[in-house]
Parts: structure tokens; sequence; C-alpha cells
């Protein structure tokens, strides 16, 4: 292991944690150049077993030698910076990442037609902007037999940091990818995909529909906070889709609805 000692967090070092925006990490000028930081253990862990490529370890000194030897010894000469917990903690929620953060190379980017080969069941994302959200319907989509995750390009980044910390690193267990442009209804269906907008509607099925169950390929298409799903979305899809509320509530935090709607239409 190569341990560089971090003693003033206005080290250059720490730049890449403490410093870069989100979109700087990303590099969308070079995407083969783009970086993600994973925080934690556990979603440090599940981020190598999925083939991504450590830059640099930042974390307490202490575990060097302690929680994080395992994770160290597989990763060759990566360079390993050290600070006291009264230095990291200048970063803000420094102590959500138990001690541990790892600078990784952005994994290249699949297709959708890859990612959806042999799925029986995917998640659409349309325009799912908060991280949070994104974050805990990944973690839904791999406990509850999601095949595959799609999203739109104006969503949030899987990779963003709040994203993978609240997936617990199941965005890398789940393939994703991008939909292609704005006519992914028709790619879903070109692919034997039958669509399902959840949409609270007087016309919409109710989610314990046999006919959804029957279906062999579904697209489950969930919408971004708030607005839900585009007009135009729900007319081009095959069904619109409902979970009954009780109590007066209008809705579902998408995330919440995420996991209703997973567990109800992956059942054989």
């Amino acid at each position: 292991m190569r341990i560089i000692e971090i003693t003033d967090f206005a080290a250059p070092e720490l730049d890449v944690y403490a410093r870069l925006t989100e979109n700087q990490l990303v590099n969308r000028a070079q995407p083969d150049k783009g970086l993600f930081i994973a925080e934690s253990p556990l979603v440090i862990g599940r981020a190598l077993d999925a083939g991504c490529v450590p830059e640099s370890f930042l974390m307490e000194t202490r575990h060097a030698l302690g929680k994080g030897r395992e994770l160290l010894e597989r990763c060759g000469d990566v360079p390993v910076f050290v600070a006291e917990e009264q230095v990291l903690c200048q970063l803000t929620g420094f102590h959500l990442t138990r001690g541990m953060l790892c600078a990784m190379g952005r994994p290249k980017l699949r297709s959708p037609r890859e990612v959806c080969e042999g799925a029986r069941r995917v998640a659409v994302l349309e325009n799912v902007m908060n991280p949070t959200n994104l974050g805990a319907i990944f973690r839904s989509a791999a406990a509850l037999d999601i095949d595959a995750v799609l999203l739109t390009s104006q969503g949030s980044d899987p990779l963003y940091r709040r994203a993978l910390r609240v997936s617990m690193g199941n965005v890398f267990l789940v393939p994703w990818a991008y939909l292609p442009g704005e006519d992914w209804t028709g790619f879903l269906k070109e692919l034997g995909f039958k669509t399902a907008a959840m949409a609270l509607r007087e016309d919409s099925l109710d989610i314990g529909d046999p006919r959804l169950l029957r279906e062999e390929r579904l697209a489950v298409v969930l919408g971004t906070e708030g607005d839900g799903l585009r007009y135009e979305t729900i007319a081009q899809c095959d069904y619109t889709v409902r979970i009954p509320m009780s109590h007066g509530v209008d809705s579902l935090n998408v995330a919440a609805a995420s996991a209703v709607a997973f567990y109800q239409l992956t059942r054989r």
C-alpha cells in the first residue's frame, strides 16, 4: 500500500473529495477520464466487484491497517491518503462515509439494448432528478427482481455520491443504461416489452390486475418527482397503472411507489 499522510485540509490531494463538483467529476468534455466517489466499505467493495478501477483512497489513518486493509489489498499500488479524524471531519457529511472514500474511474456506459437482453422486468425512470430517490429506487430494484434500470438523460446520475450511498452500492448490482432519444417507448416495443405507466388516473388499471402479470416482458415506467410522467409518455404506453390509495392520500413518493410496483409486477 502506498500510504500518504495528509495534515492540511487544503492539500491538493483532497480536491477530488472536497472541492470538485459532481459535474467536474463526470468530466463531460472527456468522459473516459470521468470519476465518481464511492463512500463506505460496502459501496467501495461492490464497486470493485463490478470491475470499477480505483484512482485513490481517502480514509482515517486508523482504517488503513484496520477495516480498510482487505479492500486496499485488492487494489495494488493505488495511493491511499490518510488523515486524522479532525482533518477529515471538515468534509461535509464525512461521518456518513464510515471513514472511507475512494475515487474511481467511471465505467464505460452500457447500451440499453445490451442491458435489456434476456430481461423480463425493467424499470424506466423518466427525469427522476433527486439522487436520494434514485438511490432508493436502485435498492428496491435489486431487492425485488428488476432485471435492468433505464434512465432518460435529463434525470440524476446513478453514480452521484448521494445516489450511490442511498442505494448501498446496489447501482453496481442492477444493470442500467440511458434510453435513446425521445422515442424510447418505440424502442422498448421493438424489443418486445409492453409498457406500464405508473399514473393516478381514473382510467388506470389497478396494479393487481392479472393482465400485467401475464405479460412476458414488462417495462414499469415511473416519472419525475412532483409532476410525474409526461402526458405524452402516458399516451404512448400500453397500460396506465395505479396503486390504490386510502385515507385521502393522493400519491406516493416515487421511490416508495417503485417498491410497491416492483414487488407486485415481478410476481410469477
